[in-house]
């Protein structure tokens, strides 16, 4: 005889066990405690087998009949609901350890090794700040290119610089799922489906502010007297004078270490760490900058750092030389990256072969099978170049002095 609501809610606790059929397996277990289960009862493959459905009232006798009834159709299809469910644990268990977030955490551990920790942190930060809340807890088996490009959209929106941290998150997101394809974790790579221009809007291109190259003697001139005419210290003078000589990147430059140097070679090694394309970098130095380096070294030559700042640990801030810059009159006309557009611009004038001066730039132009060994092409070249743009620039600096005599 089939159950009702109401007999189950008039069910009172008894001294031992009682059970109630709803018929096709279907039974209220009541316990002496006052606690009701639902279980279903059944046979496969000639064993008899007891599955539990849930607690009541939670779990209410129309939503029993209908978990018994998609039971009994497993069972129809040959599948044993036990098993089924056991499987169903397994699936969920290893959903949740193979979370978006969780797996990114295994990426981020594996792609760290060899990095730079500032880099790793930062990466690891932005995963947190802007993509974790919105899919770090779905199972990275679940989610498709249109989560991926309404997370970016949200990112875009923001505040700081949005578009620039949508664009890296978005590159990060498809390293991490190229990571999972590769373990095996997920069959494909959802990322690789969009392009991000074809979800963020373009960013202008800014070129960075520079002097035009007839200025540039009355600029070297001014770094010389930065400590004596324009109230600057000498340890930024010098670093500019470096600048200018060697047309590295301001951070290149200014979080340099003294066991790079080697004077009695005459050459700078920068690991590949602290370079931007992440290729290794040699820089020839001329008597011009192991001049400088024989200042710096009486300054800064108990350290590590060649140019540190206050805090003995750290480096000289990447706005110091901006804003030198800005003391001596060039804000909104020169910066530290426009050394490098003056540098080029200048040797390719002088007629100097572009890819010495792209290498000496330390730009990107080298495919994927040449980028191990390019740091050290044309070497010799190179250095030849480095010294007579030293030359050129004591020459200028004489020529503008003489002229004023």
């Amino acid at each position: 005889m089939k159950l009702s609501a109401a007999e189950i809610k008039g069910y009172k606790p008894e001294e031992k066990l009682k059970k109630y059929s709803d018929g096709y397996g279907l039974n209220l277990y009541c316990y002496p405690n006052g606690s009701k289960l639902w279980r279903f009862r059944y046979r496969f493959g000639g064993i008899q087998k007891t599955l539990s459905l849930g607690r009541y009232p939670q779990v209410s006798l129309a939503n029993a009949r209908i978990k018994c009834a998609e039971l009994r159709d497993a069972l129809g299809g040959g599948v044993d609901p036990s098993d089924a469910r056991r499987e169903k644990k397994r699936k969920d268990k290893v959903a949740i350890g193979n979370s978006f977030e969780a797996v990114a955490l295994k990426w981020h551990e594996t792609w760290a090794v060899g990095k730079e920790p500032s880099h790793v942190k930062r990466v690891l930060s932005r995963l947190r700040a802007n993509v974790f809340k919105e899919i770090g807890s779905k199972p990275i088996t679940s989610i498709t290119a249109p989560m991926l490009v309404a997370m970016v959209k949200k990112i875009e929106s923001g505040e700081n610089n949005p578009l620039e941290i949508a664009k890296r998150s978005f590159s990060t997101c498809g390293q991490i799922f190229r990571f999972a394809v590769a373990h095996g974790i997920c069959e494909r790579n959802p990322a690789a489906d969009v392009r991000i221009s074809d979800v963020v809007k373009s960013k202008p291109v800014v070129h960075r502010k520079r002097i035009d190259t007839k200025d540039l003697p009355k600029l070297l001139r001014n770094i010389d007297a930065y400590d004596s005419e324009f109230g600057g210290d000498e340890l930024t003078k010098l670093a500019m004078q470096l600048m200018t000589l060697t047309f590295l990147r301001t951070s290149e430059l200014i979080q340099a270490k003294w066991d790079e140097i080697d004077l009695k070679n005459k050459e700078w090694r920068i690991p590949a760490k602290r370079m931007k394309m992440r290729d290794p970098h040699i820089v020839h130095l001329t008597p011009q900058a192991i001049s400088v380096f024989n200042r710096l070294r009486e300054i800064s030559g108990g350290r590590e750092l060649i140019f540190p700042s206050e805090k003995p640990l750290k480096s000289m801030s990447n706005n110091t030389i901006l804003f030198a810059l800005y003391r001596m009159g060039y804000r909104g006309r020169m910066t530290g990256h426009g050394f490098r557009g003056v540098a080029s611009t200048i040797l390719h004038e002088l007629g100097y072969p572009h890819e010495h001066i792209e290498l000496q730039l330390a730009h990107s132009e080298r495919n994927s099978v040449s980028a191990a060994y390019n740091f050290a092409t044309y070497l010799p070249a190179r250095a030849r170049m480095m010294q007579e743009w030293a030359d050129y620039l004591d020459a200028i600096k004489a020529y503008v002095a003489n002229t004023k005599s």
